[in-house]
């Protein structure tokens, strides 16, 4: 069988456009993170809230809440890992959260006093990191 050139062509054509996207995506599956070695956590970027103006009475509460809501949700097996930034910037701290989905990570962030006051802001992202960060003992 004796092809036309046109017809030649048109596969030439679509084997140089096709087979990239078939090798791509190929690698792209080989490259998936194990999921025994990877889960997906909630990064808490906690910022400068709006509503600062509570007395240093007021305040202090507010901070021994979120204290307490920080260990709460670490007994909880809730809280990977939490802590104040120390730039004196906008971002005040971080929480990194292993729950199920992202509305129970906005859910926990919510009860933190610091936010459901306005001192602080939550901005929360998906992360994919390791799962053995959920094992470390850091005290």
């Amino acid at each position: 069988m004796v092809m036309k050139p046109k017809t030649f062509l048109l596969l030439l054509v679509i084997s140089i456009f096709t087979l990239p996207c078939a090798i791509f995506a190929q690698s792209a599956v080989s490259h998936l993170p194990d999921t025994s070695k990877m889960t997906t956590y909630f990064l808490v970027l906690l910022k400068t809230g709006q509503n600062r103006t509570q007395d240093s009475l007021s305040a202090a509460r507010i901070q021994d809440g979120h204290m307490s809501h920080i260990k709460q949700m670490s007994l909880d097996k809730k809280l990977v890992l939490a802590g104040p930034f120390i730039d004196n910037t906008a971002l005040r701290g971080i929480f990194v959260l292993h729950v199920d989905s992202i509305e129970e990570a906005t859910s926990l962030t919510q009860q933190d006093p610091a936010v459901s006051s306005g001192r602080l802001v939550a901005e929360i992202h998906p992360w994919y990191g390791p799962v053995e960060l959920q094992n470390i003992e850091w005290y």
